[in-house]
């Protein structure tokens, strides 16, 4: 086992219902930026376990952090857009430190997404006053919003 290589994470892929709705959240929201874009058909659909496929594939960027935004027009996408329980299995949300919460807030719900206002925790460490918050994107995707006081 020690002469096999690491893996090294890549990205993170997001089914997305609309794509320039999710690029203005994700690009003007968080601060990604639009990347590479490809157009993927029926060569990848075996690897995506369906009969055939018509996929736009936009990776956005930030800093060391990447994300696949799949924009499927073949087949339609489906399922809920209401947010997942935190408690479900599987990945439960994307964080983000902040330096103004309410100001990305703001901007996040500008955007198309909304806050959890219920989730919204303030708790105070030391010298450092830590927030957090809960908010989703346009289609469900929990993300968390934090700072910790710096």
């Amino acid at each position: 086992m020690d002469d096999v290589p690491r893996p090294v994470f890549s990205h993170f892929g997001i089914c997305v219902s609309d794509l320039d709705r999710s690029l203005r959240f994700y690009c003007d929201a968080l601060g990604f930026e639009k990347a590479e874009s490809h157009e993927i058909g029926a060569e990848f659909a075996r690897l995506m376990d369906l009969p055939d496929v018509s996929v736009t594939s936009q990776f956005i960027r930030r800093d060391t952090t990447a994300i696949e935004l799949l924009a499927f027009h073949e087949p339609v996408p489906f399922g809920p857009v209401e947010r997942r329980a935190v408690n479900q299995l599987g990945l439960t949300h994307l964080s983000f430190r902040v330096r103004d919460v309410a100001a990305t807030v703001a901007r996040v719900v500008a955007l198309g997404g909304a806050v959890v206002e219920t989730s919204r925790t303030e708790m105070n460490l030391g010298d450092a006053l830590l927030e957090f918050v809960y908010c989703t994107d346009p289609d469900g995707v929990r993300v968390e919003l934090m700072n910790l006081g710096g």
